[in-house]
């Protein structure tokens, strides 16, 4: 028969395992202080969007974590110098996303839809990351439901107004 602690140090030893992997699994601290995002306004076809953007390593590190909502008419765009094949994950997120890839010339090569958030200290060490199927130049984060109630497909184009 097994006594109490054989099977209580097995799940502590556990749970140290997940806490530490959690931990090393966030980004740094310095990373993470007051980013500052500049604003502008981009069109998914014919839909507008104020968008924050994220142009810089800190900045796309940060992206939205830690924000409580997204307006439907406001999202965040991350811009990278070249294509790649750049993957995000819902760290420190507070509501699901919809994401969207976009080639150098405003092309939608990825759709992910209601991606979950990651807010636990659990959820962290399984964090989903997702990987476009292209490579792209642009990622858009819009609030959950955005793809859907704007009919966007793979035949939407991205129109940089101002950024």
């Amino acid at each position: 028969m097994t006594t109490r602690s054989q099977v209580l140090i097995p799940i502590f030893i556990a749970a140290v395992i997940i806490g530490a992997v959690g931990l090393i699994s966030i980004p740094s601290e310095s990373k993470l202080e007051s980013v500052e995002f500049p604003r502008g306004t981009i069109k998914v076809d014919d839909v507008p969007l104020q968008v924050q953007i994220a142009d810089t390593e800190p900045r796309r590190v940060r992206g939205l974590m830690f924000q409580d909502e997204l307006p439907s008419d406001q999202g965040m765009i991350f811009v990278f110098e070249q294509s790649g094949l750049y993957s995000l994950w819902m760290l420190n997120m507070q509501f699901p996303l919809d994401m969207i890839w976009f080639d150098e010339d405003g092309k939608v090569v990825h759709i992910e839809e209601n991606i979950p958030p990651c807010k636990s200290p659990l959820e962290i060490t399984t964090c989903q990351s997702v990987v476009p199927e292209k490579e792209a130049v642009y990622v858009l984060e819009v609030t959950s439901g955005f793809v859907k109630q704007n009919n966007i497909t793979k035949d939407s184009v991205l129109s940089i107004i101002s950024i």
